[in-house]
């Protein structure tokens, strides 16, 4: 098929991501001394839209502070980027933040979304491109494994995206791994904007995940609904409860689930015992120094040529370049 303004790329996606990948995950997580489950599992459909409602949450400041500070600094951006690029951005999920910088960048030849959840990402892809008149090449794929551009990307600038501090939930080790990728992924040269949420005082960062309307909550059980309707577990969901703390040591907000008793869980033949207050760990989402992430980009192959902060210095989006 062939792009035209305001298309949609209709392709296959082969993922290495269905229920053989997600029970294997699952298993050997529940197996583990401090049982895990892994993040991107987070977002099936219902998964998905949670997430966008957390963004809209008063308490969860992320979401406005990046915005702001994209719809304050996006004619700065586009002057760095230069026309004619192809915006890459990974972790796509409803693309809302993505719009700010498509109506800056001068020339743009393509926007190629990538995220896990399938459907969520069609439909956001044919809303934006209706909206923008501008090409757009969804791709359905796991970002934190190798992959290659569709071949009916444009091959000339690329430019990454991957906002939302959502670098924040990996490992360093594997955020640094994530970087070495897209590095070899976008080139030599191109230019990756990436979102790092700053490290802050305890109450404004628990606060942020454990809000008032439960929201947040809702988000991490889900993961267990997804389990017994994907896998036929047996996960009762009154028995655990949404739990999210600060780990200064660590320098991260840790999500777990909780047993309120204990009990024991069946899945594919295999029985998983739980002792009152024993958790699962759900996701880590580490906050940075403007230095710390700098040193974080070196060591996965890029150099930081800007970076900029909302005005109570909440959040910051870094501009690099690869080496």
């Amino acid at each position: 098929m062939t792009n035209t303004e305001g298309s949609v790329l209709e392709r296959e996606r082969p993922l290495d991501s269905g229920r053989e990948a997600f029970l294997a995950s699952v298993l050997g997580g529940l197996a583990a001394p401090q049982k895990t489950l892994e993040a991107k599992y987070f977002y099936d459909a219902r998964g998905s839209r949670l997430f966008d409602l957390i963004t809209e949450l008063d308490e969860y400041y992320l979401t406005n502070a990046e915005t702001a500070l994209l719809q304050t600094r996006a004619g700065e951006i586009a002057e760095r980027v230069g026309a004619g690029a192809t915006l890459v951005e990974f972790g796509s999920g409803s693309s809302v933040k993505t719009r700010i910088l498509i109506q800056a960048m001068k020339d743009l030849r393509a926007y190629v979304p990538i995220d896990i959840s399938g459907a969520h990402l069609d439909a956001a892809a044919k809303r934006l491109a209706a909206d923008c008149g501008l090409p757009v090449i969804p791709l359905h794929a796991d970002y934190t494994r190798a992959f290659a551009l569709p071949r009916e990307v444009p091959r000339g600038r690329l430019v990454g995206f991957f906002p939302g501090s959502t670098i924040g939930n990996f490992e360093p080790p594997a955020a640094s791994a994530f970087l070495e990728q897209a590095r070899a992924l976008l080139g030599a040269g191109a230019r990756f904007l990436v979102g790092a949420d700053l490290q802050k005082d305890r109450a404004r960062l628990e606060a942020a995940y454990n809000d008032g309307r439960g929201v947040t909550a809702d988000f991490n059980l889900n993961l267990l609904v997804r389990i017994n309707r994907e896998l036929g577990g047996d996960f009762d969901l009154g028995a655990f409860r949404h739990k999210a703390f600060y780990n200064a040591e660590e320098g991260r907000i840790e999500m777990h689930l909780e047993s309120t008793k204990a009990q024991s869980v069946e899945l594919a033949g295999r029985r998983f015992d739980f002792a009152a207050g024993e958790t699962i760990h759900t996701e880590n989402s580490y906050k940075y120094s403007l230095e710390s992430f700098a040193a974080l980009a070196r060591h996965g192959g890029w150099r930081r040529e800007a970076v900029w902060q909302d005005p109570e210095g909440l959040f910051s989006t870094h501009m690099l370049i690869g080496e």
